[in-house]
């Protein structure tokens, strides 16, 4: 019988982690543990309030499914049991993730193996995002950080700060590779795309990519928007677990997978293959995570053309040191995580 077990985790961020939403300071992610006599995996849930998620549901969540997760033998077993109950994404990820890493130690078996993805390079590119701040503070928090050793930098914006922000990074780091990121701060595609004509003009500016500036709900606008805009389209809140990938791809260019939305592994890679089929390029990204989420996430990173998994440099203790940063690439341990 497997013994399943659950923790919260306390986790104070380097500065203030504001987006379009909301802001923070700390983030509190939940560990899950199952284990045998002989073997023990580990996943992690990084609760979204975009998405109705909190600590307290997850934790009440898993309290409710504990006697039937100890009858589990067998991963798709697990599946019909999550599909049954659905809880919220970031646990059932937890979940599965906790028990395909217990599988793959028991088995002595890499996770790509297990689930017949390709093995990630040995590093790993990645962007690092720059949350919403007082222009004034760009400059400042560009050198604190150095963020010159990143290949592509995200730029989370607003529409009060949006323009001000990208002209300090321009101005600082001319020509380097800029991912704007609107969390769903516009509401009218006609005002997005005036937006659009200013940041093309700033000297400097090296935009690439535009992520999810409108509400997921406003399909029409982004079908509108999709021919129109300079940059390619990425869809981030409006595909989480499940989407209509046919109209998906009349909307955006550009997939981002994450894991926390995607409910696990199994369905992180049903959403990359259906989003390729449809014609979309695939990107993985990721919430404030350890690098216990974003050593799982890497696992499916082969699959994947951009990786935005710059969560867990966002932590200012990260405690588990499964993966690492050099220049802007992300190394991860080889062998599955074993927490202690």
């Amino acid at each position: 019988m497997l013994h399943w077990s659950i923790r919260s985790l306390e986790l104070p961020l380097r500065f203030t982690w504001k987006i379009s939403r909301n802001a923070s300071d700390a983030k509190t992610n939940l560990i899950v543990r199952v284990a045998d006599d002989a073997a023990a995996g580990w996943g992690e849930a990084a609760p979204n309030v975009r998405y109705g998620e909190s600590p307290g549901l997850l934790l009440a969540q898993f309290e409710q499914l504990q006697p039937a997760l100890a009858r589990v033998s067998s991963l798709p077993d697990l599946t019909a049991l999550l599909d049954a109950t659905a809880p919220a994404h970031a646990l059932r990820f937890a979940l599965e993730s906790a028990y395909v890493h217990w599988l793959a130690r028991q088995r002595g078996q890499a996770v790509p193996a297990l689930l017949g993805v390709p093995a990630p390079l040995p590093a790993v590119s990645t962007a690092f995002t720059l949350p919403i701040m007082e222009p004034g503070q760009v400059a400042a928090f560009i050198e604190q950080h150095g963020l010159a050793r990143f290949p592509i930098l995200k730029v989370k914006v607003n529409q009060e700060l949006g323009l001000d922000l990208l002209r300090e990074v321009a101005r600082r780091l001319p020509g380097r590779p800029v991912l704007i990121d609107g969390n769903e701060a516009w509401t009218e595609a006609d005002a997005l795309l005036r937006f659009c004509e200013q940041v093309q003009a700033l000297p400097g500016l090296n935009a690439q990519l535009l992520e999810q500036p409108l509400p997921a709900a406003h399909a029409a606008d982004y079908r509108y928007l999709r021919p129109r805009s300079p940059w390619p389209l990425i869809a981030d809140e409006s595909v989480t677990d499940a989407a209509d990938f046919e109209d998906i791809a009349r909307q955006f260019h550009v997939l981002n997978m994450k894991l926390m939305k995607a409910g696990g592994y199994l369905n992180g890679i049903r959403l990359l293959n259906q989003a390729r089929a449809h014609g979309l390029r695939t990107m993985i990204g990721c919430m404030v995570e350890t690098s216990l989420g974003i050593w799982s996430a890497l696992q499916l990173s082969g699959l994947c053309e951009i990786c935005d998994l710059d969560g867990l440099l966002i932590i200012r203790d990260e405690p588990f040191g499964l993966v690492q940063e050099e220049q802007g690439r992300l190394l991860a341990q080889a062998a599955v995580p074993e927490l202690g």
